[in-house]
């Protein structure tokens, strides 16, 4: 395919390379959500409430803290901690481990930072299922979950979860949740705000350059975050391109159609040799 071997000569070329990431590239690496994989995992959620996809009964408004530490704590494990890097991730990095790159990602299953990609490079804005906040919240800071969601998963007994083991933010005493954004309570701790910074500046020393926006997976869930600014950069940036690969709708301005290269196409064709 004549536009993969283009976009390899671009990646090539750049002096530098910002990845923007959705979930449609966690998507061609292989994680699974739903199907006999739902089944095997949540076989009580979906004998109780009918689900047959991880991403439907996360909404579900589960009545006790146990039944819903039950779920997330096994949701968390999955999607996080189970498996390590995957192969299209850690493909991604070789192909780009000696440039001059940044990642943005609404992506939360910390597979950049597992595949090798330096933290000071990344930019998780929606957060990592590694992380847990304060419900309420009473402070703007997040703490590491492995030790509780592991004891969890090995004190689970009939979807459920000890009442011992629901964790307690430890200043006011509030349940805690995952430090996902899905409303006003998200917190943007120190990390989230240096990783911003460094995100902007990055941008800001590299805007004259022969900059690369690499666009891997994206839909229009929330293009404001990676899509639109990519676009609009693209045009205002007199040494920019733009590539968005992912399979599915795409449409990019006219503005920009010299300067771009658009694929509905599966992810994993970039990293084929």
């Amino acid at each position: 395919m004549k536009e993969i071997e283009r976009i390899k000569e671009l990646i090539n070329e750049s002096d530098a390379i910002v990845i923007g990431a959705g979930a449609g590239l966690s998507t061609a690496a292989g994680f699974e959500y739903g199907g006999s994989y739902f089944l095997e995992n949540f076989p009580d959620i979906y004998k109780k409430y009918g689900y047959t996809d991880m991403y439907s009964a996360g909404f579900h408004p589960f009545l006790t803290s146990e039944e819903r530490w039950g779920y997330w704590c096994r949701f968390i494990y999955l999607q996080r901690y189970k498996e390590g890097a995957k192969p299209l991730y850690k493909k991604l990095y070789e192909m780009i481990k000696d440039k001059n790159y940044f990642v943005i990602t609404t992506n939360v299953d910390h597979q950049f930072q597992l595949s090798g990609f330096s933290k000071d490079r990344l930019f998780y804005t929606q957060g990592d299922y590694g992380l847990f906040q304060c419900s309420k919240p009473c402070h703007q800071k997040t703490y590491d979950n492995k030790e509780q969601i592991m004891e969890m998963i090995h004190s689970l007994k009939e979807g459920l979860i000890p009442a011992s083991l629901i964790p307690k933010c430890p200043i006011c005493g509030e349940e805690m949740t995952m430090n996902l954004r899905s409303d006003d309570n998200f917190v943007e701790d120190e990390g989230w705000h240096t990783a911003s910074h460094n995100y902007e500046k990055f941008l800001s020393e590299n805007k004259n350059k022969k900059i690369l926006f690499l666009e891997l997976g994206v839909g229009w869930n929330t293009p404001a975050i990676i899509k639109y600014p990519f676009m609009r950069m693209t045009h205002y940036f007199k040494n920019a391109f733009y590539v968005c690969i992912n399979k599915g709708f795409n449409r990019i301005p006219e503005i920009i159609n010299d300067k771009s290269i658009v694929l509905n196409a599966d992810i994993n064709v970039l990293m084929n040799d």
